[in-house]
């Protein structure tokens, strides 16, 4: 495994770098391949975008496989400014921060308040996102802890012990990136989405999609339902397609990466979908979903009347009681069970069975279509044993027709980064922005997290990018405007954010490189993206 350390350091500027500068401007010229390798050397190698600029920076770079680096960026260190608090509240005048203050103080505490003036780029309100009302400044996270339990007994909820190295403010940090770096042009192997445990229902720990399929590398994937109450557990909540085959409907409106399995053609787009099942007679009813539980759409940005909204809205799960959801072999042996009504279709797409509950078996080489209410009824109605119940899809990426292929692969995530170069950090429009509660921009959004991040260079060459967060004194995490310049400084012309937070993960060979944010360690995920050797 080759192996080469550098040290980046800010350019000094003098009188003798100048002249050189001249000189080669004067005296040395370029073709136009050479000139782009040129800049994006440039570009690859200069600072991070992290903090103060002089801030120190180092890079350890191995190779994994032909065409294929990873460089592990530690930049910056623990700031003697940054300290443990109490947030007891996020309020959205300042009369209410005012308020709040004068309470806490009569009973003994000595509040301050924090002005929320960052608004995601694409929010078309102005003015302050809100104020946030905090008590408290330790050294210690233990400390910040004792005052959280103190002002519960006292009748607050809702309390949050944070970091403020963690908030978007200037920071010293410090950060530990890591970065995979792809070259399809040399490298032979292959780039592939992996299910959990092999199924849509389930989840599975990076280090075991990685170990069980012998992987060089891998990093985690797109977003997707943990809870039983937001649907389906190991559900992507977003489009997901693996060699062809579609497992899962769009968020529509959400960025996504599109890319072939030997990775020589990479895109992020703006993807949506839209699916409908057509009965022998004729009759149209449209298939609200694939492999999940009728009635919760995770992320939202569904169709057919869904409430509250039929945009994206993130971590959030929309409702609809009339739902016909395609159970595919992906999802196992079963489909969700529950009151409605299911057909059963063979690999020809006709009617083999209609059942009058849900929880069948699902073939293996066919789909199960399940109904509730009025799209039971419509089963009942249009399908009919030994006829033709076709079910298609027709998907867009950025408005124009995407046609799948065997080797066709979409993992979904959002919001985009960067596009044609320059930053383009478009939150409100993919759903980060919640109108009603301004504060889930600022959790998700402007303060800094553990992030996953991919890009696309000029040249062609992939880039995947995971950011250490949660955890003060090693590295404190990065909002969607830091993560935006990480990507643009990288090189990438084009780049998305994916799953982070407890879910964002990368191993080479078997080794996770990152340090899991959840308390209970390494988060099971519901997909992965892995290199393959030969």
């Amino acid at each position: 495994m080759k192996q080469s350390v550098h040290k980046v350091l800010l350019p000094v500027i003098t009188a003798f770098s100048l002249a050189v500068s001249g000189l080669t401007s004067i005296h040395v010229t370029e073709n136009k391949a050479e000139a782009a390798q040129h800049k994006l050397k440039e570009i690859d190698h200069r600072p991070l975008p992290l903090g103060y600029s002089y801030l120190n920076e180092t890079r350890h770079t191995s190779t994994l496989a032909k065409g294929v680096t990873y460089t592990k960026i530690v930049r910056g260190e623990p700031s003697q400014n940054d300290f443990f608090t109490v947030d007891v509240d996020f309020v959205e005048t300042e009369d209410e921060a005012n308020s709040l203050s004068i309470q806490l103080s009569n009973v003994g505490y000595h509040p301050f308040v924090d002005r929320i003036s960052k608004r995601a780029a694409d929010d078309k309100e102005k003015g302050e996102l809100g104020f946030l009302v905090r008590v408290g400044k330790f050294m210690t996270e233990q400390e910040a802890k004792d005052l959280q339990q103190k002002l519960t007994s006292q009748g607050y909820t809702g309390l949050r012990v944070v970091f403020s190295g963690e908030d978007g403010q200037m920071t010293s940090g410090p950060w530990v990136v890591n970065v995979l770096e792809v070259n399809p042009k040399n490298y032979k192997g292959s780039m592939v989405p992996e299910l959990g445990s092999d199924v849509i229902p389930g989840k599975e720990k990076l280090t075991s999609i990685a170990s069980r399929n012998h992987a060089i590398a891998g990093i985690n994937g797109g977003y997707f339902v943990v809870g039983d109450n937001d649907g389906t557990p190991g559900d992507l909540a977003g489009i997901s397609v693996i060699g062809g085959r579609l497992l899962s409907e769009a968020v529509n409106g959400r960025s996504s990466f599109i890319f072939s399995s030997d990775g020589s053609k990479a895109d992020i787009a703006s993807v949506s979908s839209n699916h409908q099942a057509v009965s022998f007679d004729g009759s149209i009813r449209e298939v609200d979903g694939f492999n999940r539980k009728p009635g919760l759409i995770r992320g939202c940005g569904g169709t057919g009347g869904d409430s509250p909204t039929e945009e994206p809205k993130h971590d959030y799960t929309c409702r609809d009681s009339s739902e016909l959801i395609a159970f595919t072999p992906e999802f196992g042996n079963k489909t969700e069970s529950g009151e409605g009504v299911e057909a059963v279709l063979n690999k020809s797409g006709k009617v083999t069975q209609v059942r009058t509950v849900r929880g069948g078996t699902i073939p293996v080489d066919g789909m199960v279509l399940a109904g509730t209410n009025e799209a039971a009824q419509w089963i009942l109605d249009h399908a009919r044993l030994g006829k033709k119940l076709a079910v298609s899809s027709k998907l867009t990426a950025d408005g124009k027709p995407l046609l799948l292929k065997k080797t066709s692969n979409l993992i979904n995530g959002g919001p985009r980064l960067v596009k044609d170069g320059k930053i383009s950090v478009n939150a409100v429009e993919e759903g980060f922005h919640w109108e009603e509660n301004p504060e889930f921009y600022y959790r998700f959004g402007e303060r800094r997290n553990p992030r996953t991040l991919m890009g696309i260079k000029e040249n062609g060459n992939l880039i995947f990018v995971t950011v250490n967060g949660r955890a003060p004194g090693f590295s404190v995490g990065a909002n969607f405007e830091e993560s935006a310049a990480i990507m643009k400084s990288l090189g990438a012309a084009n780049a998305m954010n994916l799953d982070g937070g407890g879910s964002t993960g990368m191993t080479t060979g078997r080794e996770l490189v990152t340090r899991p944010s959840d308390l209970t360690g390494e988060r099971e995920l519901a997909d992965a993206i892995l290199l393959l050797p030969r």
